[in-house]
């Protein structure tokens, strides 16, 4: 096993290991190790929420879920030699849920998928499901199961969801500049445009008094993905993943978390991965000078990993950027056309007996392939949603005799 540079035990909140990771990006916090070009290493992670979410038939965490204390991530982890303009090189080993723990807690044998309320974060489709629910997974092997989803059995493809490096001081007031105007063009939106930086249960590492109190006011809330990389939710960084990190610090200062058992492309719920703390295992070098000798003047770039689930039968679904409850074209619009798409599955679905909430909870979390197929016939882009056949346990391929709906049951909703 790889040297754990980052050690978490589960039984306790991130504010009180031993060394603290953080929540925040800002290039003031220091680095809980240090590793060399070249060196193999162990993160241990938690739960992104710091596990606020139970084993349980309620969805009522869910609902009350404080976002104020995410991500929590593990590191950041300084590479000797990096420095700005290199590109660092992350080669994904291992990842996995937790090993073994006494705690009750996610990734320990089971993980979670929500939907967030609108009023608390939201989802891609929060105008249609704008409250909260909850389906909790059973892990068998590389196999997940879900009481509050049944039929259902399919082969998670684990990654992180967030991995990044810390932005240099003059990249963080970028970020804050042009998220807070966005804000700006409709302050009193729900769920918000963008979350500015938010000092209410800020943590910075070991960072104490007037050092943590600046990260807090100005550290960038980890949610989105920026150019440091950050919440892609890519679910092909999985084992065998290369990805090239633009370095912004000296040190690149790696952290990463926010562990997924499985997810569908677009992570649509916003907690739509089945989520879980566990371990990841790198491997880091640096490419010196990278950034200007590949033109890589942004966002990472990567090379996908080779461990996938191998479905070969999919039902596909269409959407285009057309409102149909107003018959409204809109031009070129290809998130609406992905919506479009998941709305047609999701109604395909309850024709045999899912409700909608399940199956909005199962095109976040399963191996769903979502793909741009038409971005220029003017004025419909066209995206579909590839849902594979063989993780049901009926068949759900349209037959003359009509869909074979049965009593499925119901996801955790709120009380």
């Amino acid at each position: 096993m790889p040297e754990v540079v980052f050690s978490v035990d589960q039984s306790m909140s991130m504010r009180d290991q031993k060394v603290p990771g953080h929540n925040r990006w800002h290039p003031a916090i220091p680095p809980a190790a240090t590793v060399r070009p070249g060196s193999e290493f162990r993160l241990e992670c938690r739960d992104w929420t710091d596990n606020q979410i139970g084993n349980n038939d309620s969805a009522n965490d869910v609902r009350d879920v404080d976002l104020t204390r995410v991500h929590m991530l593990s590191g950041p982890i300084a590479v000797e030699g990096a420095e700005p303009g290199d590109l660092l090189v992350v080669d994904i080993l291992d990842l996995g849920p937790i090993p073994q723990s006494t705690a009750d807690v996610a990734g320990a044998g089971w993980g979670y998928t929500g939907v967030f309320a609108r009023e608390n974060g939201g989802g891609f489709l929060t105008d249609q499901f704008p409250d909260s629910y909850k389906a909790v997974w059973d892990f068998h092997g590389q196999q997940a199961t879900s009481r509050h989803i049944p039929g259902v059995r399919y082969t998670g493809i684990t990654h992180p969801g967030l991995l990044g490096t810390a932005p240099s001081a003059d990249l963080l007031a970028s970020w804050n500049a042009r998220e807070q105007a966005l804000i700006d063009t409709d302050p009193h939106r729900v769920p918000a445009l963008a979350l500015p930086p938010l000092a209410q249960n800020a943590l910075s590492g070991r960072l104490t008094g007037k050092e943590a109190d600046a990260v807090a006011r100005e550290g960038a809330r980890t949610v989105p993905a920026r150019e440091n990389g950050g919440n892609q939710d890519i679910k092909n960084l999985t084992r065998g993943a290369r990805i090239f990190y633009p370095v912004q610090v000296p040190g690149a200062l790696l952290s990463g978390g926010d562990l997924h058992f499985s997810q569908g492309d677009g992570e649509i719920t916003f907690c739509g991965a089945i989520e879980m703390g566990g371990f990841i295992d790198l491997h880091v070098d640096l490419i010196k000078d990278g950034m200007r000798k590949y033109g890589v003047t942004t966002n990472p770039i990567f090379m996908p990993g080779n461990v996938e689930p191998r479905y070969s039968e999919f039902i596909s679904f269409v959407g285009i950027s057309v409102d149909h409850s107003t018959n409204t074209n809109h031009y070129l619009d290809a998130t609406l056309a992905y919506r479009n798409a998941c709305l047609n599955a999701i109604e395909y679905l309850k024709t045999f007996g899912y409700t909608g909430e399940q199956a909005y909870l199962l095109l976040g979390s399963a191996p769903i392939e979502g793909r741009l197929s038409g971005v220029v016939d003017t004025p419909n882009a066209c995206s579909t949603l590839y849902l594979p056949t063989a993780i049901f346990d009926f068949d759900i391929k349209p037959t003359a005799e009509g869909p074979r709906k049965a009593d499925r049951g119901q996801c955790a909703v709120t009380s």
